[in-house]
């Protein structure tokens, strides 16, 4: 904790092109069929803190339905925030009217996960991708189209692609697409939410690898948002983790991939592929439960009803996002009781008691 009360950041230096503090959406839960009253709160995003710097790659991760898309929409302003402040060039948006957004739309762009679902499916590509051009009154030196063109090929499409419509592609063109739409506005900042998610293995690599090529030549700064770990380790320079509506570890790639200070980082990671044949007997590590409800999180910190390092101090106060001695500047750890900074295991830990019961009883029944 800073000496201001407030969490830090990052440990960075310079101002950052994006910051994010305190940021909150609940989305309200109402009951009854004609006088609807609210009964409660979906906390889908509960007080998350990061910046992201002028060119830099900050990837967030974490499980199906721990608020990181809704993150990302809240950035982008598809989300009006329940409270917290995003502040962009130092300039707050937070609640930005649309008038007021106006200057910003430009510069801050997204890329859908679905690329089924993103595209009109009445409009040519010329047009999806022109249409944020003419919203923005931009008219290029030699016209629309002519820019156009020249995007599609910077995203490997043909220029001749122009009059075709979505469903004569396939979903990794579709996803070019949308990335050629995203880069339309020339954009400082693009927030990528899962952009590969729904392409085939294959393809996967030829988009992650457009979009580093793109962020090296021009500068763009991403929130790349994925659940795959790989994708993450390939494309960003930082990764923030996120359970439950908040953030529980961030840091500089490399050494939060090697040194994991969070235990439910530490289980993320264990849980990866390993492609070397030589680490298939490391340690495995296996949760109990299913993730808490959001309508509901547990007391303290949230993933302690899951940890095997859970104690009363757990249930009883919040961990701050700090950073634990021992951790690279900017290596930030919400956690009272924070994973040692190397494995020692080389076994598989089962903390799912009815699993580990499971998984001994299939021997013997195999043998009657």
């Amino acid at each position: 904790m800073g000496a201001s009360g407030k969490p830090p950041v990052d440990g960075s230096a310079g101002a950052p092109l994006l910051e994010v503090s305190g940021l909150v959406k609940h989305f309200p839960v109402l009951q009854g069929f004609l006088l609807k009253r609210q009964v409660g709160a979906v906390r889908a995003v509960d007080g998350v803190d990061f910046a992201v710097r002028e060119g830099e790659a900050l990837g967030l991760v974490g499980e199906s339905g721990c608020g990181k898309s809704t993150t990302g929409r809240l950035v982008t302003r598809l989300l009006e925030p329940t409270a917290g402040r995003i502040a962009y060039r130092g300039r707050d948006i937070t609640h930005a009217t649309r008038k007021q957004l106006a200057p910003v739309r430009s510069e801050i762009q997204m890329i859908f996960q679905d690329p089924y679902a993103s595209l009109n499916p009445r409009q040519t590509v010329g047009a999806i991708v022109s249409g944020p051009m003419e919203i923005n009154g931009i008219d290029p030196p030699g016209g629309r189209e002519k820019r156009v063109r020249e995007l599609l090929e910077t995203v490997g499409l043909n220029p001749e692609h122009y009059n075709r419509f979505p469903h004569e592609f396939s979903g990794g063109q579709r996803q070019r697409v949308g990335i050629a739409r995203a880069l339309g506005l020339s954009p400082k900042l693009i927030v990528a939410d899962e952009p590969v998610s729904a392409l085939d293995v294959s393809i996967q690599a030829q988009v992650v690898n457009l979009l580093r090529e793109l962020r090296r030549e021009r500068g763009i700064a991403f929130l790349f948002i994925a659940h795959d770990l790989a994708v993450v380790r390939h494309f960003s320079q930082r990764v923030a983790v996120m359970y439950l509506g908040r953030i529980v570890e961030t840091g500089d790639r490399d050494a939060l991939y090697r040194r994991p200070r969070h235990p439910y980082t530490h289980a993320l990671l264990s849980a990866a592929p390993e492609p070397d044949p030589d680490a298939q007997g490391r340690e495995r590590i296996r949760l109990a439960g299913d993730v808490p409800s959001p309508v509901d999180p547990p007391s303290g910190c949230r993933f302690r009803t899951r940890c095997w390092k859970a104690r009363d101090k757990c249930a009883a106060e919040e961990p701050p996002l700090t950073r634990v001695e021992g951790n690279a500047e900017g290596h930030l750890t919400a956690c009272h009781f924070p994973e040692e900074p190397t494995v020692v295991r080389d076994r598989t830990v089962v903390l799912d008691p009815a699993l580990a019961a499971l998984e001994e009883g299939t021997p013997q029944e195999e043998e009657t």
